[in-house]
């Protein structure tokens, strides 16, 4: 006994008193180790023995017990609170009832069924339980002549109680009553005590959850998961975890949001910079709708067309240089951005203008107009953007129609030679006003001859043909 009690203390304080689990179908075998005491006293009313019961608990004068390990049993949970157990206890016996005898060897080998009764009593550490069973117990020979031929099969009952300190190990206690058969004076109490170590479930993984009821059987998990993993500790078991590996939110599938812009990190590009869901989670500093990384002036708003930078007017003309004919030069927006003809050169091609001859009530131009005609070229190609408008003009002699109808003739004949000899048509207009626009007097021939004109101007209202 002084060895079970170092045993018990050494359990005890290993593993404690904690939540257990009883023998059950997840740990269906047990095995137990520990000591045994015979009393042959307390099982009759003729002497050496006493009466039932009596003097149960005199240990000195009645017990014998052999101060060693003695009993060793193994068990099998059967079901609904059932149990199996097959028993082999020794002893020394020296008390025979109220006698003393010389030692007799006993054996013992004993089959119970147990039933617990912790279910029924709703507790958890405490376990009783009750058996019944059979056995054979050999007893010695000796030489004192009325306690010879002792050994008999056996119906037995018992009572026990199992103090659960751990998940796998209680300290187990029970006393049986072994009504002999054979040799009615021998019945006996056999009392044990001793360690039962519980086992048979089986746990891959070693999670502490039986694989029949571990969902992910060969992954150590947890028990809030039906024992599957939780790698990164977000409280997102793996199995729903989209980034196992990396602490995440339960509103992106357990990834993580490192730049904090609601945007999971394996959908964002760019991860650690906070950006916009449309750029997929990349930031657009200038907010040009280009994404900082692909854009070359990020903190000025630019077209994609031109990388994000935005167009550059080189010459100051209020026209972006990509819609510029002349973006080194200035020039107004109806020349598309090329310089015009100053007043001067409008002033020159009217003085060369001035010098066109037609023939008499004809617009047929005479040949010695042509050289003034090829300078008024020479200056418009110097301005290839810029529209020149032709007007042709009579003085008031002869029917206004006739003079509307020569003007047109005469401005569309300067016009078509202007075309045929290097201005292109798109960038020339004509028109005949007649003596609606005298620039001098009809009442002489001086201010006539000045009527009867052509002049050139700028075609501001039209767009250049195309």
């Amino acid at each position: 006994m002084k060895h079970l009690s170092k045993i018990v203390l050494a359990t005890i304080f290993l593993f404690g008193l904690t939540s257990v689990k009883a023998q059950d179908a997840d740990n269906p075998w047990a095995i137990g180790i520990g000591v045994n005491a015979v009393d042959f006293y307390p099982t009759g009313e003729d002497a050496p023995l006493g009466g039932f019961f009596d003097e149960y608990f005199n240990t000195g004068d009645h017990w014998n017990i052999l101060p060693a390990v003695s009993k060793l049993s193994v068990s099998r949970y059967i079901g609904a609170g059932f149990v199996g157990e097959l028993s082999g206890t020794i002893n020394q016996i020296d008390k025979y009832g109220d006698r003393s005898v010389s030692d007799l060897s006993y054996y013992a080998a004993d089959l119970s069924l147990d039933y617990s009764l912790r279910a029924m009593l709703n507790t958890g550490w405490f376990d009783p339980n009750i058996g019944i069973g059979g056995g054979y117990t050999w007893i010695g020979d000796q030489d004192a002549e009325d306690i010879s031929n002792l050994d008999s099969f056996s119906l037995n009952g018992k009572l026990g109680v199992n103090f659960w300190f751990s998940d796998h190990v209680a300290l187990s206690v029970e006393s049986k009553y072994k009504e002999f058969f054979e040799v009615e004076t021998a019945s006996h109490f056999q009392h044990s005590a001793g360690i039962k170590f519980i086992f048979g479930g089986k746990d891959t993984d070693g999670d502490g959850i039986y694989d029949k009821y571990d969902e992910c059987p060969e992954e150590p998990g947890l028990e809030e998961f039906n024992g599957c993993p939780d790698s990164d500790g977000d409280g997102i078991e793996d199995r729903q975890d989209a980034c196992p590996n990396e602490a995440g939110l339960a509103q992106f599938d357990g990834c993580p949001d490192s730049d904090g812009d609601g945007i999971a990190d394996p959908d964002d590009d760019c991860p650690d910079t906070a950006g916009l869901a449309e750029l997929n989670g990349c930031p657009d500093s200038d907010g040009d709708g280009i994404r900082d990384g692909d854009d070359n002036c990020p903190n000025e708003a630019g077209p994609a067309e031109n990388d994000g930078c935005p167009w550059p007017d080189s010459d100051g003309d209020g026209i972006l240089d990509k819609d510029d004919d002349c973006p080194n030069e200035a020039g107004p927006a109806a020349s598309n951005g090329c310089p015009e003809p100053s007043a001067e050169v409008i002033s020159e091609l009217n003085e060369y203008s001035k010098t066109v001859l037609f023939d008499f009530n004809k617009a047929t131009i005479r040949s010695e107009s042509e050289e003034a005609l090829q300078s008024i070229v020479d200056i418009m190609n110097e301005y290839p953007q810029t529209i020149f408008h032709v007007e042709g003009h009579t003085d008031s002699v002869g029917a206004e129609a006739y003079n509307m109808k020569l003007s047109k003739e005469r401005a569309a004949s300067v016009e078509q030679w202007l075309e045929e000899n290097g201005v292109p048509a798109n960038r020339l207009t004509s028109e005949g006003y007649g003596e609606s626009r005298p620039i001098a007097t009809n009442d002489t021939p001086q201010g006539r001859q000045e009527n009867r004109r052509v002049e050139i101007s700028l075609d501001k209202d039209r767009e250049m043909k195309q």
